[in-house]
């Protein structure tokens, strides 16, 4: 059943970047427009089917603009809109937090504390 009102603006923010790939794929977008085959690299474990799936639903939220270049073969880039930008900005603070803790975490999730995050590969 469709969702009819939001109690606080956190349940909206979730309800546009819940799910496991979302945020990676606006902090891979943050420096700019990316192609297809760019982002999948840059989120490692995603695969294609959920890749396209997690970008046209960020498309249909209005946080991520898709341009289709007419040539041969079509290129087509992806990036963020504005308000996206905007969303972006809450980022930084919780990779850091992600980073201070992260030994804890994957010692518990992963049973591995050498886990590297992509928040500081990208400069957080």
């Amino acid at each position: 059943m469709p969702r009819t009102a939001y109690s606080c603006g956190l349940e909206a923010a979730l309800d546009v970047i819940g799910g496991k790939w979302k945020v990676l794929i606006l902090w891979r977008l943050h420096e700019g427009p990316l192609r297809f085959g760019e982002l999948r690299r840059l989120v490692p474990g995603v695969t294609e089917k959920m890749l396209v799936q997690q970008l046209r639903e960020m498309e249909a939220d209005g946080l991520v603009s898709r341009t289709v270049y007419p040539e041969v073969p079509p290129r087509v880039e992806y990036a963020l809109t504005d308000i996206a930008l905007e969303l972006n900005e809450a980022l930084p603070p919780l990779c850091a937090w992600g980073t201070k803790h992260i030994a804890r975490i994957a010692a518990r999730h992963l049973g591995d504390d050498a886990a590297l995050p992509a928040c500081a590969e990208a400069g957080a």
